[in-house]
């Protein structure tokens, strides 16, 4: 398991729009969001999944971790992404970024850092026996508007057997 899990946005809010946030502490123990993150997943507008967020904050298992000082920007993508890249970067041990945009997680991959996103936890949730239906979740994704592309969905179903 990795000794620091971040997390960027997208797999906060698509979890969270599906009452499946609570999969994160299961599956990784404390999740961080750098401040970037949080200013995107909790705007204050009251959007759906908002509670479960602050919920999760309020827990303890969520937590907002600040990027070093000094670690350099990557301009290339959004705010919170280029956030939990730098401070994975600058984290001594073990890594896991949790994203979802493909231009992030190629940049992180080149640094050498593990990369999961929402398709990759629901499928693990399923394998470890936390979720009854890999599918089901991804229906519901679907039907709250996020969208997972269909070839990663089937990769996903075929590895959990569904």
């Amino acid at each position: 398991m990795a000794g620091l899990v971040l997390s960027d946005a997208s797999p906060l809010i698509a979890l969270s729009r599906v009452n499946g946030l609570a999969l994160l502490p299961s599956l990784f123990g404390t999740v961080s969001m750098p401040p970037e993150v949080h200013s995107e997943v909790l705007p204050g507008q009251d959007l759906r999944g908002e509670d479960a967020i602050m919920q999760a904050l309020s827990a303890g298992w969520l937590a907002v971790t600040e990027p070093p000082p000094g670690t350099p920007a990557l301009p290339e993508l959004d705010e919170g992404e280029s956030a939990c890249i730098r401070i994975a970067l600058a984290h001594d041990g073990p890594t896991l970024l949790l994203m979802d945009e493909r231009a992030g997680r190629a940049i992180a991959q080149e640094h050498g850092l593990r990369v999961a996103g929402t398709a990759a936890i629901i499928g693990l949730a399923k394998q470890r026996g936390l979720i009854p239906s890999a599918r089901e979740l991804f229906t519901l994704l679907h039907a709250a508007e996020f969208r997972i592309a269909p070839d990663v969905i089937r990769t996903v179903l075929e590895r959990v057997a569904e």
